[in-house]
């Protein structure tokens, strides 16, 4: 049997162009995507106020700004990772620092010598970490956040929760802690949360980065994968390489 039919990889994206790349991404390596949306998002219509630094933490956002005709102007502008930033210089604006590390603390590192008395907006999600609002603070920043969009889980959502359960997946990819939270609220909804964490731990789990490590281990889950880089083609990717050698034949 094809190694196609065999690595069936669940990934929980929004069910939007982020869900259909990644099922493209996963057919192109050779894995059979098993797409189970996790997150819905609801824009709140609000845009970041005026500051010295803007700090964006996802595509989303930067989407949900640019149709909404917002501009960085004058502001200094502060990208989580190459994503956002790729999606922020799409929209015509001037991308000014990227951390090394694409997560909350890679921020706060790469700012923390230089925004002490400068005022800092975050534009995020209503679901992000404390670590940067707290860092930023403590490094002497006036932060102010603003809430771009709220994260929910899709009505019907958890079909990948059965699966697992019945050990009917080889790999999956946590693209944040929410997805974990979402995954194991839609098991429970089933009946399975017991066996589906079991049926994950018997399958390769990926996860996003360090934080979404901590939420999925948290709950009993154990951690395979995360990706040097917290993007999710780099979380795919290696989530089916660990799985596929198992499979062959």
């Amino acid at each position: 049997m094809s190694r196609s039919r065999q690595v069936r990889v669940a990934v929980f994206r929004p069910d939007d162009d982020r869900m259909r790349d990644a099922v493209e991404l996963l057919d192109s390596l050779g894995a059979t995507p098993v797409p189970d949306p996790m997150l819905a998002v609801e824009p709140t219509g609000a845009t970041p106020e005026e500051a010295e630094y803007v700090v964006l933490t996802s595509k989303t956002g930067v989407e949900l700004l640019a149709e909404a005709g917002w501009s960085p102007g004058d502001a200094t502008l502060v990208c989580i990772g190459p994503s956002t930033a790729g999606s922020a210089r799409e929209a015509g604006w001037t991308v000014d620092i990227v951390p090394e590390e694409y997560t909350s603390a890679g921020l706060v590192e790469r700012l923390r010598d230089e925004v002490a008395g400068a005022r800092v907006e975050v534009a995020r999600s209503d679901h992000g970490s404390s670590v940067l609002l707290d860092g930023l603070r403590e490094a002497g920043a006036e932060v102010h956040e603003t809430v771009l969009y709220r994260l929910s889980a899709p009505e019907g959502a958890g079909q990948s929760t059965v699966m697992a359960a019945g050990g009917e997946l080889e790999g999956v990819c946590f693209s944040s802690s929410l997805t974990v939270e979402n995954f194991l609220a839609a098991a429970e909804a089933r009946g399975v949360r017991e066996e589906a964490i079991e049926g994950l731990n018997d399958a390769v789990v990926g996860v996003i980065g360090p934080p979404t490590r901590e939420t999925a281990e948290s709950y009993g889950i154990e951690v395979d994968v995360v990706p040097e880089n917290a993007d999710f083609e780099e979380l795919a990717c290696a989530v089916v390489e660990a799985a596929a050698p198992t499979y062959r034949e």
